[in-house]
């Protein structure tokens, strides 16, 4: 059986080191910013650089992809953030549900910029919102939706917005995308584990097989249900090596090399690209603590 322990997740490409320079010289620019998570890994997926880069100014959380999320966990999540001090919103960006509040949310945590504008005879004045986050959370399917537009280009991948780009919407926002950034270092390795499980890392940084029997690891105990009406495998894998679960996935759906033998690359690739797309159910990989 391979050794799958080794192996961590690191990425920091060339451009994200000029990305947050240019967050840094846009933040002046704007009045508030949003960022986008992915609410089955909200922590994860947030860049702990940001609260330092953008702070003095309002944060709107978006938890994206809440439709495939745990609807307990997310609210749990809500909560969390709430306490924080930051305004929280649940959206699916893809097909918009949740985005018809958040005109709403963003004129109430800009309350005060709003009078203030008043006051100065600048009641018109669009509000100017920075949008960040990591890599393939949804920025662009998120601004998109808000402007009614397919101007960016939206793929399910790590690293397609390479630029800083205006985009203004009909109801009196304007928005300012940025690629996604990650972080140098992953402090916690699991960070690294649950950003590829959603592929906001690029697969081709880490061998395939291990991500998913990582992400094995997970399923096969807290949502072992889930994972067993998938593939129809019985609940006694919850007792196996991650591995050979995904082997006896690759069986189940004949995914069988010469000699009967599993390919486990297709396997990996299969369980990914499901749980990415929700296909497994409504999963969340992590709580807050406390």
């Amino acid at each position: 059986m391979p050794d799958f322990q080794k192996q961590t997740v690191q990425w920091f490409p060339g451009h994200m080191a000029k990305t947050r320079r240019k967050i840094k010289e846009s933040l002046p620019l704007v009045d508030a910013v949003v960022e986008i998570v992915d609410a089955r890994i909200p922590e994860s997926s947030r860049n702990p650089e940001l609260d330092e880069i953008t702070a003095g100014k309002p944060r709107i959380i978006l938890l994206n992809k809440s439709d495939i999320a745990d609807p307990r966990a997310t609210d749990a999540w809500m909560d969390h953030y709430r306490k924080q001090g930051c305004f929280v919103l649940a959206v699916d960006c893809k097909s918009g549900r949740g985005l018809s509040h958040f005109e709403g949310v963003c004129r109430t945590a800009l309350k005060e910029r709003i009078e203030q504008n008043e006051r100065k005879g600048m009641s018109g004045r669009p509000l100017r919102l920075m949008v960040v986050g990591i890599p393939n959370t949804g920025k662009s399917s998120f601004i998109n939706r808000m402007s009614n537009s397919a101007r960016l280009k939206v793929e399910n991948r790590a690293g397609v917005t390479r630029s800083n780009q205006w985009v203004v919407c009909g109801n009196g926002l304007e928005l300012l995308d940025t690629p996604g950034v990650l972080w140098p270092k992953f402090e916690d390795p699991s960070v690294g584990d649950k950003l590829a499980f959603i592929g906001s890392v690029k697969d081709d940084v880490m061998d395939v097989e291990t991500i998913a029997v990582r992400l094995l690891d997970v399923l096969k105990t807290d949502y072992t249900d889930l994972l067993c009406a998938r593939y129809k495998v019985d609940p006694s894998v919850a007792e196996l090596e991650s591995y050979e679960v995904l082997e006896a996935i690759g069986r189940k759906r004949g995914m069988l090399l010469r000699g009967n033998e599993v390919d486990t690359e297709r396997a990996a690739n299969t369980l990914l690209n499901e749980y990415r797309a929700g296909k497994l159910g409504k999963i969340t990989l992590e709580r807050p603590k406390g």
